[in-house]
């Protein structure tokens, strides 16, 4: 194949996975490394560096947009991220260490657990307990727009959502994802934050998380522009046109669409990691 093929065809994919992670609110990155090391039997750590470029485009060009809108929780975004920030930092000093096919495993069974959170339902909720001291303390509570109005809510749990921030690091630095659903699900099961905050507070968070990982990255020379170029371009249009469609889509079909092509890429990957074919 030559270059200019190569090129057009992960430019293409890209677009498709931007769209789709766009669509479901998984983010582009769980189906860019699959694609990239299944399909065009790319390296797995530049597959990983090219995702990791594009999860910073496209945390980019929507975190500002939802700030402006009222719903995303700077305060709580940047404490937190002090924890994703020093959990990618680690995950990016030893993911030199680790073997691909360790990788490989480990992505396929984030890729099955991330299918299993797009088929649960979402519910919004606002916690109405007193605040954990440590909120009150940074004043992390906050107010987001609901039914016309600024509803107010409370954070809980603030120790155990701290640490499992840094899991999220660990695990977006290893496996060039933005890791939002970790995110989310802290936020919103542990510290109680309402599901759009929680959402739109993790898509503020990864970008920033992205970006330490890929400093580490780019020093190893992991990241090849002729694959991170397309790839950073294809996922920001998806996701793009994604958040253009989003009102007029069927958003059941859109999980179960994919659901199914993840659950794919999660079976090709584990079996490429356990019989080291990668």
């Amino acid at each position: 194949m030559s270059l200019l093929a190569f090129t057009a065809f992960v430019a293409v994919g890209s677009f498709g996975a931007g769209l789709l992670g766009s669509l479901t609110g998984l983010g582009g990155g769980m189906v860019v490394v699959p694609m990239l090391t299944v399909l065009f039997h790319v390296d797995l750590r530049y597959a990983i560096g090219a995702s990791l470029v594009s999860v910073i485009a496209t945390s980019s060009g929507a975190a500002a947009a939802y700030v402006r809108e009222g719903y995303t929780n700077v305060r709580v975004g940047i404490f937190l991220e002090v924890a994703t920030t020093t959990g990618a930092l680690t995950g990016a000093a030893v993911a030199g260490f680790v073997p691909t096919s360790a990788l490989a495993v480990l992505f396929g069974l984030v890729l099955l657990y991330t299918a299993f959170r797009s088929l649960q339902s979402v519910q919004e909720h606002t916690s109405t307990r007193p605040s954990h001291p440590w909120a009150t303390r940074l004043r992390l509570d906050g107010t987001y727009p609901a039914d016309g109005a600024m509803r107010p809510y409370s954070v809980q749990a603030v120790p155990t959502g701290f640490f499992l921030m840094f899991v999220a690091g660990v695990l977006s630095a290893l496996l060039g994802i933005g890791s939002g659903a970790i995110k989310v699900l802290a936020m919103d099961r542990v510290m109680q934050l309402p599901f759009k905050v929680s959402t739109t507070t993790s898509n503020f968070m990864i970008g920033v998380t992205a970006a330490a990982s890929a400093g580490v990255y780019l020093h190893r020379g992991y990241i090849d522009p002729a694959i991170a170029t397309p790839v950073m371009l294809g996922v920001l249009l998806g996701a793009l046109l994604g958040a253009r469609i989003l009102s007029r889509a069927r958003v059941t079909w859109l999980r179960t669409i994919f659901t199914v092509v993840v659950c794919a890429l999660a079976a090709e990957m584990l079996y490429k990691g356990i019989s080291g074919a990668l």
